[in-house]
């Protein structure tokens, strides 16, 4: 009898063990936060992935190397792309056709939403991006696939300044650009200046979509995107912010927003204001 009981304890403890082990590693495989990692799967606290988009002239790697890893490490599955490339080869996004990006990024909202089993992303987007992740919704029509947008500098009613590309300098990226510009133009440029074509369609009627929750983050030292309210959706609803209401010394320029350590806790407030923390204020790039 005692055998018997040794025996069974003894399958007991290796069942535990077993389960233990399988557990553990269904936990390693499937992290629930992480930056561009597709075995990411969200966890209960935030269930919605975050799909990040670059700045016109810039590559999402880059444009979110710094507030990629930091949202990452707030407990979030991030995710990048290089949209709008006018080829392949080059690593310089956003010159193509607002509409043909936009329907790119659509493509990667499905495959994130596919990969982590999410009924919706969350959208944060960076000057093009943050006017494409205001356009998706409302033009093309997929606002049921999005539960919050967060637009940093988003040229939303248009900029009087066309040099939108300079996201690429600061990434050491102006050689290539200037490689696209001279080959292939940059047709996305002229419809995000005031009166351009896709800026008339996003503005045409209200912007904010039903069901999405808006928030905009602009600096009042932005060179590129002017006049600095030009980013803004005066909507009910719509939270518009300028980065120096919360940090007035806080010299951020354009490019510096998606590398500017207040911007991120605005970002990461945003995402989650249930558990918005108080803004410690840091300097960004004056650029």
């Amino acid at each position: 009898m005692r055998n018997v009981l040794r025996r069974t304890a003894a399958g007991l403890l290796a069942a535990a063990l077993l389960a233990t082990t399988v557990t553990a590693s269904a936990q390693a495989a499937a992290p629930s936060s992480g930056f561009d990692n597709w075995t990411c799967k969200p966890s209960a606290a935030h269930p919605n992935p975050l799909v990040l988009l670059h700045g016109l002239g810039g590559n999402g790697p880059g444009n979110y190397s710094y507030l990629g890893p930091y949202l990452a490490a707030k407990g979030y599955c991030a995710y990048t792309l290089t949209y709008g490339q006018a080829t392949p080869a080059i690593p310089v996004g956003g010159t193509i056709s607002i509409v043909q990006s936009s329907a790119q990024i659509e493509a990667f909202v499905d495959r994130v939403r596919a990969s982590t089993g999410a009924a919706k992303v969350d959208l944060v987007g960076h000057s093009e991006g943050g006017f494409q992740s205001i356009y998706g919704p409302k033009v093309r029509g997929y606002a049921a696939k999005v539960g919050k947008v967060v637009a940093l500098a988003p040229p939303t009613h248009g900029t009087t300044f066309g040099g939108l590309v300079s996201v690429g300098d600061y990434l050491g990226l102006r050689p290539l650009v200037d490689q696209v510009l001279r080959e292939y133009g940059c047709p996305a440029c002229g419809e995000l200046i005031v009166g351009g074509s896709e800026v008339a369609k996003l503005t045409a009627g209200p912007i904010a979509q039903p069901g999405v929750k808006y928030t905009v983050i602009a600096s009042k030292f932005d060179a590129l995107v002017t006049p600095h309210e030009t980013s803004f959706i005066r909507e009910p609803g719509v939270k518009n912010q300028f980065v120096q209401d919360t940090c007035p010394f806080d010299p951020v320029g354009h490019v510096g927003l998606a590398f500017d350590p207040t911007v991120a806790q605005l970002v990461s407030n945003a995402l989650d204001p249930a558990h918005a923390s108080r803004v410690v204020c840091g300097f960004g790039p004056a650029l």
